[in-house]
Protein backbone atom coordinates (compact mmCIF):
# COMPACT_ATOMS: atom_id res chain seq x y z
CA UNK A 1 0.00 0.00 0.00
CA UNK A 2 1.04 3.39 -0.79
CA UNK A 3 0.97 6.31 1.64
CA UNK A 4 -0.86 9.32 0.22
CA UNK A 5 -0.28 12.84 0.91
CA UNK A 6 -2.65 16.22 0.60
CA UNK A 7 -2.61 19.37 1.99
CA UNK A 8 -5.31 20.08 4.20
CA UNK A 9 -6.39 23.73 5.69
CA UNK A 10 -7.35 23.29 9.64
CA UNK A 11 -8.21 26.35 11.53
CA UNK A 12 -6.14 28.26 9.17
CA UNK A 13 -3.51 26.79 8.95
CA UNK A 14 -2.66 24.47 6.19
CA UNK A 15 -0.55 20.87 7.02
CA UNK A 16 0.46 18.20 4.61
CA UNK A 17 -0.84 15.04 6.09
CA UNK A 18 -0.59 11.50 4.79
CA UNK A 19 -2.21 7.98 5.32
CA UNK A 20 -3.00 5.26 3.50
CA UNK A 21 -6.50 6.50 2.19
CA UNK A 22 -7.38 8.27 -0.36
CA UNK A 23 -6.54 12.40 -0.03
CA UNK A 24 -10.57 12.75 -0.86
CA UNK A 25 -10.99 11.08 2.65
CA UNK A 26 -8.16 12.89 3.90
CA UNK A 27 -9.82 16.40 2.93
CA UNK A 28 -13.63 15.15 4.26
CA UNK A 29 -11.83 14.34 7.78
CA UNK A 30 -9.98 17.87 7.72
CA UNK A 31 -13.43 19.17 6.89
CA UNK A 32 -14.99 17.54 9.83
CA UNK A 33 -12.42 18.74 12.19
CA UNK A 34 -13.27 22.59 10.67
CA UNK A 35 -16.89 22.33 11.01
CA UNK A 36 -16.73 21.27 14.77
CA UNK A 37 -14.30 24.28 15.30
CA UNK A 38 -16.36 26.19 13.83
CA UNK A 39 -19.53 24.79 15.57
CA UNK A 40 -17.39 25.48 18.62
CA UNK A 41 -16.66 28.90 18.41
CA UNK A 42 -19.73 29.52 18.01
CA UNK A 43 -20.28 28.89 21.73
CA UNK A 44 -20.36 31.42 23.85
CA UNK A 45 -17.34 32.35 26.06
CA UNK A 46 -15.54 29.05 23.86
CA UNK A 47 -12.99 31.93 22.34
CA UNK A 48 -11.73 33.62 25.66
CA UNK A 49 -10.83 29.87 27.05
CA UNK A 50 -7.06 28.64 26.71
CA UNK A 51 -6.21 27.32 23.78
CA UNK A 52 -5.32 24.12 25.41
CA UNK A 53 -8.77 24.06 27.08
CA UNK A 54 -10.17 25.32 23.48
CA UNK A 55 -8.07 21.97 21.90
CA UNK A 56 -9.62 19.50 24.94
CA UNK A 57 -13.54 20.62 24.11
CA UNK A 58 -12.97 19.72 20.64
CA UNK A 59 -11.41 16.46 21.45
CA UNK A 60 -14.16 15.80 23.51
CA UNK A 61 -16.93 16.83 21.14
CA UNK A 62 -15.06 14.69 18.32
CA UNK A 63 -15.00 11.66 20.80
CA UNK A 64 -19.00 12.52 21.73
CA UNK A 65 -19.23 12.11 17.72
CA UNK A 66 -17.59 9.14 17.70
CA UNK A 67 -18.94 7.42 20.35
CA UNK A 68 -22.86 8.10 19.31
CA UNK A 69 -21.84 7.02 15.93
CA UNK A 70 -20.54 3.51 17.75
CA UNK A 71 -24.03 2.95 19.66
CA UNK A 72 -25.86 3.90 16.44
CA UNK A 73 -24.29 1.47 14.44
CA UNK A 74 -24.53 -1.25 17.13
CA UNK A 75 -28.34 -0.52 17.11
CA UNK A 76 -28.22 -0.39 13.42
CA UNK A 77 -26.92 -4.30 13.43
CA UNK A 78 -29.14 -5.62 16.07
CA UNK A 79 -32.24 -4.26 14.29
CA UNK A 80 -30.63 -5.87 11.06
CA UNK A 81 -29.96 -9.41 13.25
CA UNK A 82 -33.38 -9.20 14.89
CA UNK A 83 -34.71 -8.76 11.09
CA UNK A 84 -32.58 -11.26 9.65
CA UNK A 85 -33.93 -14.14 12.25
CA UNK A 86 -37.70 -13.08 11.89
CA UNK A 87 -37.17 -13.15 8.06
CA UNK A 88 -35.94 -16.93 8.74
CA UNK A 89 -38.68 -17.96 10.86
CA UNK A 90 -40.92 -16.25 8.62
CA UNK A 91 -39.26 -18.32 5.63
CA UNK A 92 -39.20 -21.77 8.21
CA UNK A 93 -43.35 -21.19 8.92
CA UNK A 94 -43.51 -20.45 4.96
CA UNK A 95 -42.06 -24.24 3.72
CA UNK A 96 -43.68 -25.90 6.70
CA UNK A 97 -47.29 -24.25 5.53
CA UNK A 98 -46.33 -25.80 1.76
CA UNK A 99 -45.52 -28.98 3.08
CA UNK A 100 -48.82 -29.26 5.26
CA UNK A 101 -50.98 -28.25 2.14
CA UNK A 102 -49.05 -30.56 -0.09
CA UNK A 103 -49.62 -33.33 2.33
CA UNK A 104 -53.37 -32.58 2.62
CA UNK A 105 -53.47 -32.54 -0.96
CA UNK A 106 -51.92 -35.94 -1.13
CA UNK A 107 -54.71 -37.56 1.37
CA UNK A 108 -57.37 -35.73 -0.50
CA UNK A 109 -56.17 -36.74 -4.32
CA UNK A 110 -58.30 -39.34 -5.57
CA UNK A 111 -56.01 -42.54 -5.60
CA UNK A 112 -56.05 -45.07 -8.70
CA UNK A 113 -57.56 -48.11 -9.32
CA UNK A 114 -55.75 -50.44 -11.28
Amino acid sequence: MNKNYTEVVIAGKTYNIGGYEDPEYLQRVASYINSKISELRKTQGFLRQTADFQNVMLMLNMADDYYKMRERAAEQEQRADSFEKEVYQLKHEMVSQQMKAERKRKKTEPTEVQ
